[in-house]
């Protein structure tokens, strides 16, 4: 199968040597998303709310591109610098995602881009 590189203005352009998702068959793997604002290319200023939705939204864009939506994502990956978020990590995906939710992970880490306490990342299927 072919390999499709996806990529969207909606989402911010890769901050290293990665595609904002890749396309094999009817998978797509969507690179990492911090909450970076497409258009300035700096961190959203805000609460740690406000962060996750940025992420949620940039993840989001990149889906759309892909042909899909968030409830295409089979598989989540939450990469975060303090794990007493993870309560409101787990509110606001309610807001973005409707059940069946997708199978995930939430991982505690020390440190990722830009100093950002959150990042995610997924695998989306599309079809039946």
């Amino acid at each position: 199968m072919a390999r499709k590189i996806i990529h969207t203005s909606n989402a911010p352009e890769a901050i290293g040597t990665y595609s904002q998702a890749v396309k094999v068959g009817d998978t797509v793997y969507l690179s990492g998303q911090i909450p970076l604002v497409p258009e300035t290319m700096t961190v959203i200023e805000g609460d740690f709310g406000t962060q996750v939705r940025q992420v949620f939204d940039n993840l989001s864009a990149v889906a759309v591109a892909a042909g899909g939506t968030l409830q295409d994502i089979a598989k989540l990956n939450i990469f975060l610098t303090d794990l007493s978020y993870f309560g409101t990590v787990n509110e606001i995906m309610a807001e973005y995602f409707e059940q069946p939710y997708p199978a995930r992970a939430a991982i505690g880490v020390a440190s990722l881009p830009k100093g950002v306490p959150v990042e995610m990342d997924a695998v989306m299927h599309l079809g039946a």
